[in-house]
């Protein structure tokens, strides 16, 4: 009986292991040069296998939320029930925004998208008004048009933009992960519509050759798996936020302090000090598709120096310019604008000055749904 010898048997794992690098490097390769990533995000088990989510996905405590916070727009828009195929008979409103769209503590029922769903709103001609809920918990205007210019495939009739002071100022347009990871798409964009951001932004995350690869890409790779197997436990108990039993309320009582942002008393601001630019860019994008843009409801405080500040995010001078600039330019460009600033009650906001309970959201949705129908008759 032949006997292999141990020598042999040596060579020929040398062989197996040198084979299997060179086709790892051929494969890593050939993956940098077609950078299939976001191709990838649009293979999804969501609207398929699973059903689609009603928000997109956010959040990093994934053992009590089944969600998890990534990069990778397609995926994330893939990963909602708005990639399904648009009924015949509906009327298709996309609302975009920041953590008060996306309805921090709130159910989705209960949510901005939610509650207009609720009314069972209806077009003239017998269509449907469905609402699909694509806010994301990040306040900055730009990261709204990277989300408005993927959401914009999904054949929208009508957009709706709430928006609030913090989202305005230029520090912030690239101050939030998913902007600096989608730099290609918002340097197209920077050309495309006008953004007034700097495409070589130090803070933008560019990929070289290695930084493509299978390797370089194992965390987005990771994390559009874990979205994938997130969605059976997501879609056996529809928890995508976890929700505490009690809710830490707004600040109510202030320093005595006006500074906001960056100024450290009152000034004058001007159009060029926050980012219009940016609404100016998702009007654009949007072209033919109306967009009825709102100046979302806030918390008042009453208490301690609430003469010098609304709330813990506005002192008082900041907001009034903010709203009289917003107004001016609503008016001087012909938008459809809906201003509700002050239309909800102090204690229907939670934890923060933009976040409201599910009696406030209601309130809201009547509003905002008022304004829909009106613009829809026209």
């Amino acid at each position: 009986m032949q006997t292999t010898k141990p020598q042999t048997t040596w060579l020929l794992l040398i062989r197996i292991l040198i084979k299997a690098t060179l086709l790892f490097a051929l494969i890593n390769i050939v993956f940098a040069l077609l950078d299939p990533i976001e191709a990838i995000g649009s293979v999804s088990l969501y609207n398929t296998v699973l059903p689609g989510r009603e928000r997109l996905p956010y959040g990093e405590d994934s053992a009590r939320s089944f969600s998890l916070s990534l990069y990778n727009i397609p995926a994330m828009i893939n990963s909602h029930v708005v990639a399904q195929p648009k009924a015949a008979d509906e009327f298709r409103v996309i609302i975009i925004g920041d953590s008060a769209t996306w309805g921090w503590f709130l159910k989705n029922e209960d949510t901005l998208a939610g509650q207009l769903n609720a009314q069972q709103l209806k077009t003239s001609d017998g269509r449907r008004i469905v609402a699909y809920n694509l806010g994301y918990p990040i306040m900055a205007l730009t990261k709204d048009v990277l989300i408005l210019d993927e959401a914009l495939k999904h054949q929208p009739d009508l957009i709706v933009w709430p928006v609030t002071l913090e989202s305005f100022p230029r520090e912030k347009q690239v101050f939030s992960p998913i902007v600096q990871n989608n730099a290609s798409r918002l340097r197209r964009l920077i050309d495309a519509a006008q953004l007034a951001i700097d495409p070589n932004d130090a803070r933008f995350v560019t990929s070289d050759f290695l930084g493509k690869t299978i390797v370089g890409q194992r965390r987005a790779l990771a994390d559009w798996l874990r979205l994938q197997l997130f969605g059976f436990s997501w879609a056996a108990t529809s928890v995508d936020q976890f929700i505490p039993d009690q809710i830490k309320l707004r600040q109510s009582d202030f320093e005595a302090d006006a500074a906001w942002q960056s100024f450290k008393q009152p000034t004058t601001l001007t159009e060029n000090d926050l980012a219009f630019d940016a609404l100016t860019a998702g009007l654009k994008l949007a072209g033919n598709v109306p967009v009825l843009i709102v100046n979302e409801p806030m918390y008042i405080s009453t208490g301690v120096n609430s003469e010098l500040r609304y709330n813990s995010f506005y002192p008082r001078w900041a907001y009034d310019q903010y709203r009289d600039l917003l107004n001016s330019q609503a008016q001087r460009n012909g938008w459809h604008y809906l201003d509700v600033w002050d239309a909800i009650a102090p204690e229907e906001f939670t934890d923060t000055p933009v976040h409201l309970n599910p009696t406030g959201s209601a309130q809201y949705a009547q509003l905002v749904g008022a304004e829909l129908a009106r613009i829809i008759r026209e």
